[in-house]
């Protein structure tokens, strides 16, 4: 057995346990790429060659395997409290001015900073739909 084998192998089992040691998969193509470069190191001597094996090997498994694992395992999201807001009705508790930069609201017993879509000031006491989040203030419109 040649050093580029004995390399190969190492390099197989280190990335083996790596994986065997995350949660995700995460090195698992290269274990198999490093496990063809192996088997071709006992074929030929060219090292040039195993590394070729090593990453054609590795990129077709990360490219054949990466959409299945993406369509099987779907992280769940959790909405936040402003992702629960979002096409709420609120009230608004002070003119809404772009100008002078003022006009809470509240919604679902929560005052939060907004201002409107388009600019337009809205008075105190009308009803808004929130239409998104930026950054801590809630981008609202008139409702109808």
């Amino acid at each position: 057995m040649s050093e580029f084998a004995l390399f190969w192998i190492i390099l197989a089992v280190v990335l083996g346990i790596i994986e065997a040691g995350t949660v995700n998969l995460v090195t698992i193509w290269f274990a198999v790429g490093a496990l063809a470069a192996f088997i071709t190191s006992l074929i030929t001597e060219s090292f040039l060659i195993q590394l070729s094996v090593f990453t054609v090997v590795s990129v077709i498994c990360l490219v054949i395997t990466r959409p299945l694992i993406k369509k099987f395992v779907r992280e769940k999201s959790v909405p936040t409290n402003a992702d629960r807001i979002i096409g709420a009705e609120a009230v608004v508790t002070e003119n809404i001015d772009e100008i002078s930069g003022t006009g809470p609201i509240k919604v679902m017993g929560q005052i939060w900073s907004a201002r409107t879509e388009n600019g337009e000031p809205i008075e105190k006491g009308k009803s808004v739909i929130i239409r998104r989040i930026e950054g801590v203030r809630a981008v609202v419109e008139k409702k109808d």
